[in-house]
């Protein structure tokens, strides 16, 4: 069997209406708290309740509530000196990606003993952090349970830092704080979650592994299942748990088993265009899954009727997978989402500037099964133009 390793949040609690506890849950962990988040969480009071529980346990508590969609680098210096200001000794990251991947860094920074340039890169973090418990409030983008905080350095490039160190010690699922997500963001992060157990699939990273292939299927078989009901009735607990569920399995997946092309060609259109990264991403996946269905045939066949039971496996490989991108790229359509890149503001000018930024992202393009040229990107720009 082939080597790998697998690493993942060490605990998970998935239960509706946990808020309420918080504050006692969090107790093992520390007593003065700082929740990260961003200002559209504290506008909607989703954050009431756990802010509540947190308070009533005695909690010392402070709230930095300015992340924004992705984040700068002074984001999260401006987070890191409100919890040093507060003598934090846990951190909570409270909201969606964003918020949880500031929160990853914040943890670490906040001792003070490494900075934020030395650390971009793979397991380039030397130190401990303090205590880390993340809460997803949209079903997507997995965070809660990765080693990656993605954060925009300068006008609009992308970094990641990746360490098993920003593996949160413990990750909160609670399906009423997605009630309220609107059908759009709720069809966009869905997609999102989707994408990355598609990726983890597929990839050609050297830990690809049946762990992550496992989780991946099971991801997609939830997703697939709920992201319609919980489109359209988004106040169905059992579909917003099951979307929460399959987004944090498809992140345990590709935390172990790296995404690739969609990514990377993903990761452009949101840090130039500023597109938020889940819509960002279904723009470009059946795009880049025609690209990739030479290599992938068989391994998109597998998948295709996880998602879509009702398609045929009977007409063979080449069939199926033709036959479940067609229908990812209707999905998305169906959903509500934007389809073209003209819709979010790119046009044709634009495409060498995306072509030359996606293939910077050397990091994701490597776990692609299919080499991707330059001219392979601006291809498939042009092609979702």
């Amino acid at each position: 069997m082939r080597e790998f390793t697998f690493n993942t949040t060490p605990k998970l609690i998935c239960k509706p209406g946990s808020m309420s506890e918080l504050g006692e849950v969090i107790k093992p962990y520390g007593n003065r708290v700082l929740v990260v988040t961003d200002p559209g969480i504290i506008k909607l009071g989703l954050a009431s309740e756990a802010l509540s529980s947190l308070e009533k346990s005695g909690i010392e508590l402070a709230v930095y509530s300015d992340v924004e969609a992705d984040p700068r680098e002074a984001i999260v210096l401006a987070a890191t000196d409100a919890a040093k200001a507060h003598e934090a000794d846990v951190i909570i990251g409270f909201g969606g990606g964003s918020s949880m991947d500031v929160a990853k860094l914040v943890a670490l920074l906040a001792l003070g003993k490494e900075k934020l340039d030395d650390i971009y890169g793979i397991e380039m973090i030397k130190g401990a952090r303090l205590p880390l418990i993340q809460i997803p409030t949209t079903a997507g983008t997995g965070s809660e349970v990765t080693p990656i905080s993605i954060i925009t350095v300068g006008a609009e490039t992308k970094k990641g830092v990746v360490s098993s160190k920003l593996l949160p010690d413990l990750a909160i699922l609670d399906a009423n704080l997605t009630l309220g997500l609107p059908p759009h963001v709720t069809a966009a992060t869905g997609i999102d979650a989707m994408v990355h157990a598609i990726e983890a699939y597929t990839s050609k990273g050297a830990n690809n592994n049946p762990v992550s292939a496992t989780l991946g299927k099971e991801a997609l078989r939830l997703l697939g299942s709920n992201l319609v009901t919980a489109v359209k009735d988004g106040s169905n607990v059992e579909a917003r748990s099951n979307m929460l569920l399959g987004a944090c399995l498809a992140g345990q997946a590709f935390a172990n088993s790296p995404v690739a092309a969609v990514h990377a060609l993903a990761y452009p259109i949101g840090g130039i265009f500023h597109v938020p990264h889940g819509l960002s991403n279904a723009l470009v996946l059946a795009e880049v899954m025609r690209f990739n269905a030479p290599i992938c045939a068989d391994a998109y066949a597998e998948l295709a009727t996880i998602v879509f039971p009702d398609i045929d496996p009977d007409q063979g490989a080449q069939a199926t997978c033709q036959e479940f991108i067609d229908r990812l790229a209707d999905f998305s359509k169906d959903l509500g989402l934007e389809t073209t890149l003209r819709e979010v503001g790119v046009t044709e000018d634009d495409l060498d500037r995306l072509a030359d930024a996606a293939m910077e992202q050397t990091r994701l393009l490597v776990n692609n099964p299919r080499d991707v040229s330059r001219e392979d990107a601006y291809l498939i720009y042009k092609k979702v133009l």
